[in-house]
């Protein structure tokens, strides 16, 4: 189904309020596409000369886009060993400071709230790190720190796997019930640091449980509504309900098969036939490999941008206005809806909202109001409790 196509009038409308409120997206995978295709060489992975066909993301589309901040994913697989996970993390931080180095006048490394607006008045692309599973900080405060140190801003709790602490999505119930004893700490020193605790491929339980230990907001930094597309990736509504309290938000995602029905049975059916044949659907790399095999035979459904809006306004319905953002899980995954096939897409999503009645004032939230409020109050939650309590010391018993 093709894009619907906004009036003149909505995209002047749409282009004058993203000069004010930029996108702020909460999940880009660009660094890892860099690992994979060019080893970190940003002189072979060219963004600024273009690269169309290769990845969703460059800067002429970021610009294109209306992007004014991106949270640039830091992603070790969850199913490497612990130290391998930190070094992968380590060279996926690298990677982002090389490339923010590479095109100053682009982008700036932001670490705080000011740091973004300041970005902003300088007509520089806010670029923050997420790190996207706790298998990065191998089980020790002083790792987490460590990121936090280097710039790293939220820690997205679990990727694929469950991992010593944290019960994930997509993987066997275990032992925790969502947060063991370590978890709540990491949780935690999370607060007391000022890094975001991002609930997104976590379990309902692990939400809950972080939920109930946080005394910042969280987010989701790219995932949808379980209500209108039921995969375990999504968020229900009854946590949903609880970012009210919390002062959280969820970021929707625009991944096919967390959005449209038809493409989550579809992904569910090509998950059980992995497993038949010895693929785990947890590790991202093989799973991936196995599905673009499988669709020859097995095509996928179609997907549309309108199935986007229906989780974004769902969200809004339950959560709040000042709980939804957007997180499009960019150069992480593949297939996106017409007139969101990459970064330059979010006008023509904020147009399909303004056609369906929506202010200015609730599309600046959504853009990135509501991400710079979160990202404040977990500042000032962090000030307060450094006032409050050392360092934490807890550790991991790995034996």
């Amino acid at each position: 189904m093709p894009a619907p196509t906004p009036s003149s009038d909505t995209t002047d409308r749409i282009a004058a309020l993203l000069d004010r409120h930029p996108v702020w997206d909460g999940h880009n995978d660009l660094a890892w596409e860099a690992r994979e295709q060019a080893g970190y060489d940003w002189s072979a992975l060219d963004i600024e000369a273009g690269t169309a066909g290769r990845t969703h993301t460059d800067i002429a589309r970021l610009r294109a886009g209306g992007v004014g901040a991106q949270f640039w994913s830091v992603y070790a697989p969850s199913d490497l060993p612990g130290s391998a996970a930190v070094t992968a993390t380590l060279e996926q931080i690298d990677a982002v400071r090389r490339m923010v180095e590479t095109w100053p006048d682009t982008f700036a490394l932001t670490l705080t709230a000011d740091d973004v607006e300041k970005a902003w008045a300088a007509g520089r692309i806010a670029s923050l790190m997420g790190a996207e599973g706790g298998q990065s900080i191998d089980s020790s405060l002083g790792t987490l720190r460590m990121l936090y140190g280097l710039g790293v801003r939220y820690l997205t709790l679990t990727h694929n796997h469950n991992n010593p602490w944290a019960d994930s999505a997509t993987d066997q119930p275990s032992a925790h019930g969502g947060l063991s004893e370590f978890g709540v700490e990491v949780v935690r020193e999370m607060n007391r640091l000022g890094m975001l605790v991002d609930l997104s491929h976590v379990s309902v339980a692990t939400m809950d449980a972080a939920l109930d230990v946080t005394e910042a907001p969280v987010m989701f930094s790219h995932s949808s509504a379980r209500a209108v597309c039921n995969v375990p990736r999504n968020v229900p509504d009854d946590v949903l309900a609880r970012l009210r309290g919390n002062g959280g938000l969820c970021m929707v995602t625009f991944v096919p098969a967390f959005v449209t029905p038809d493409i989550g049975s579809w992904r569910a059916d090509a998950a059980e036939a992995a497993r038949a044949r010895g693929v785990d659907p947890s590790n991202y790399t093989a799973f991936r490999a196995f599905t673009e095999q499988w669709e020859a035979d097995h095509p996928v459904p179609p997907t549309s941008l309108e199935d986007v809006v229906a989780h974004i306004e769902h969200v809004r319905d339950v959560a709040g206005i000042d709980h939804v953002g957007l997180g499009g899980d960019y150069d992480g995954a593949s297939g996106f809806a017409p007139g969101l096939d990459d970064v330059s897409g979010y006008p023509n999503l904020l147009a399909a909202l303004a056609d369906r009645g929506w202010s200015d004032d609730d599309l600046a939230k959504l853009a990135s109001g509501n991400m710079l409020r979160v990202l404040r109050g977990a500042e000032r939650v962090a000030a307060r409790l450094a006032a409050e309590r050392p360092p934490g010391t807890a550790r991991f018993d790995r034996n």
